[in-house]
This record gives C-alpha cells, structure tokens and sequence, in this order.
C-alpha cells in the first residue's frame, strides 16, 4: 500500500463494531480484511472494473494529505525562514498557519465532515490559495514539481500516457510514495511545487477528454476543475472537492453494496464459484448415473453406499456456488481476495456473520445430501 497519507498514522480499526462498516470507514483504512481498503480495491479492479474511479479518490485525498504535510512543515520553519516578521511582513502568515488547527483529520468527503473539519479544510485551501496570488513560496526550486514545470515549459499538457518525462502513475499496492523531493532536502519535505505537480497530475490523468485513465464526470464539475487548475492556478483541495464528493457518491451507490455482498456474505471470488459449479455439475451427474445404474442393476445396498462420495461433492460445490461461501474455509477463518488466494477474516462481526452463514449452508447441504442418499440406496433395484 502507497504512502498516500504522507506518514500520516491511520486510524485504529473499531474492533467493537457490531454492524457492517460504511465506505468512509473502508477508505479510512478503519475496518479489517477482508473488508479493508486493500480488499475494495481489489474488488474493484477485479469485479467491478471501475478501479479508475477509487483510484482518483485516492489521488484526491493524497493531494490533501500533501497539502496539509506541507502546511506542517511551514509551521515548523516559518520563524526560522522569516526571523523579523515586522520587517518582511510575514506576521499575518504566520498567524493564519498558527490557526490552521490539527491537520491530521481522515480526508473524506465534504458531505461527511463535522463543521470544525470544513472550516479547517477551508482556511487551508484559502491559505494555498493566498499563497499562490502572492507568489509566495518556501520550497526550494529543484523540488518534483518545478523540474515537472520546467520541462512543461509553454505550458503543454502531457500526452496520454506517452510523455516519457511525465513520472509514471505509482500503484496503490506498492509501497514507494509519488512525491519524491530532491535528494539533497531534508527528509519527508514537500515543495510548493509538488502541490501543483499533484493537483496537474490528477488533472491530466483522470479529468481532461482523452486522458490515460478517464473518468467520466458532469461536465460541469469537469470545466471548473480545469479552469481552476489550468486557468486560475489553483492547487488547493478544494479544486476536487465536487468531483471527490460525486465519486464518493457513485461508489457507496454502484460498488460497495456488492462488495459488501461479496465479502460479508461470502468468501469466494467469481473464478472459483464457476469451478465449484462445474465440479458440483459434475458430482451430481456421476451420482444420478451410478445411482441410477445401481437400481437397475439391482446393485446391494452397501455397494449403493458408495453413492455418498458423488452426491456429497455435487451438493456441497452446488451450495457453495449458490450462497458464494465455501462453509469450512469460512469457519477455518479464510476468506478469498483473488483466485486461490487467502487472507484471515480479521474483522470481528464479518467473522461472527460468516460462521453462521457457513453453518446455514453446511445444514442446507447435509440435508439435500441425506435425502438423495437415502433416497437411491432404500430404493428397492429392479434389474433388467
């Protein structure tokens, strides 16, 4: 997992919940597998295929997580970079980063946030915004983004994912952070220009008609976003706060129920239902057939008792095709992320809902299972 949240420590998981857990808590990084952020993303690559979308709300929180990394850091060096306020006039600088409040609040969206989180989220994108129509900037001038600006130069947009000197776009699920300074600066230090190199990266990465991985927005919220950052050189978070909001929006409506479905309900991942389907296909009809030629055959009774071994495969493959849950890797704890792949059920109440959902199925399938088997070998056989 990337350092989006620029070491900024994530919030402890709620062990104590007894409910299925929202999208802003999964974002949040505040529940566990398998339904944790790494398993949405996986499902959303995966299954849904619209991985594009959670990845530009990542994008969106890092930019404000980089933007408040960077407001950090200008409160640590503001009195050693502006000695004598009085003379430089840096005094009311000074005062609004002193008024900023904690900048270490989960980045969510604005429908979500208490009315001290919006204001601070607002004063910090005011301040960005200040800042830029002063021209002012503490970072030094080799940073990321001014080495990006320069070989912009006349302000040419980068072409879709063939710009050898655009950095390529970092996996969620590798574990190198984007924003990378000079080698020579101090260490975790963001650069005013990274701020513009990140907001103009989710720009022409996720926004702009023809882009490396599009999404599609209304065009209203796309033409504001690019007017600001192209037009009005904005950088600030609140540039994206629309286009995050609408995104958060889709997913909670068209993704996550099902990944809820998927993963609370169910421990199996769509490749190897279809393969239990096809082997429970195939128990059922090597026990119809061996069942029925034992009747015709008029075959002894613990000869028809080797019946058991075709119908209890047929069945338990069937069942778990259909409830999507194989029973005994869900009371083994096991939960599946990709094909054949497994990772512990780690969050209490998925736990405490997939161990009775195991033992429904497990009931459902011995009792469909007992009556075949009694059924072909209490038959009276009649051979022809």
């Amino acid at each position: 997992m990337s350092q989006s949240m620029m070491d900024t420590p994530s919030p402890h998981p709620d062990l104590n919940r007894n409910r299925l857990p929202t999208l802003f808590e999964v974002l949040s990084r505040q529940t566990l597998a398998p339904v944790d952020l790494f398993s949405f993303y996986i499902y959303m690559r995966d299954q849904q295929r619209s991985v594009d979308y959670l990845d530009f709300w990542l994008d969106v929180s890092q930019h404000m997580s980089l933007c408040r990394h960077y407001v950090r850091e200008l409160r640590r060096s503001v009195l050693i970079e502006t000695p004598d306020m009085e003379k430089t006039g840096s005094k009311r600088s000074s005062y609004i980063l002193d008024h900023l409040g904690e900048m270490n609040d989960p980045s969510g969206p604005s429908t979500n946030l208490n009315g001290d989180e919006k204001m601070r989220d607002q004063q910090l994108s005011a301040y960005l915004r200040t800042e830029t129509g002063n021209g002012t900037n503490h970072s030094p001038h080799d940073s990321l983004g001014s080495q990006q600006s320069r070989l912009r130069g006349s302000g040419d947009r980068p072409s879709n994912g063939t710009d050898s000197q655009r950095p390529p776009r970092p996996s969620f699920m590798t574990n190198n952070s984007p924003f990378r300074t000079n080698s020579d600066s101090p260490a975790h230090t963001v650069a005013r220009e990274d701020i513009r190199a990140s907001a103009e990266k989710i720009l022409y990465t996720f926004l702009l008609p023809g882009s490396e991985r599009e999404i599609i927005l209304p065009q209203g919220i796309l033409t504001d976003i690019t007017t600001s950052i192209e037009e009005e050189g904005r950088d600030d978070p609140e540039v994206f706060d629309a286009a995050k909001d609408y995104t958060f929006q889709a997913m909670e409506r068209d993704a996550f129920p099902g990944f809820l479905r998927a993963k609370a309900l169910g421990n199996l991942v769509p490749p190897s239902s279809f393969l239990r389907l096809c082997l429970g296909l195939l128990g059922m009809f090597g026990g119809f057939w061996a069942g029925f030629a034992c009747i015709l055959l008029d075959k002894p009774k613990h000869i028809r008792c080797f019946l058991i071994i075709p119908f209890t495969i047929g069945v338990y493959a069937l069942s778990s095709q259909q409830y999507s849950i194989d029973p005994v890797l869900a009371l083994a704890g096991l939960s599946e992320y990709t094909f054949m792949n497994w990772a512990r059920i780690k969050e209490p109440y998925i736990r405490k809902l997939m161990n009775k959902r195991a033992i429904m199925v497990l009931l459902v399938t011995v009792l469909i299972g007992v009556c075949l088997i009694v059924l072909f070998i209490f038959v009276p056989g009649h051979r022809l």
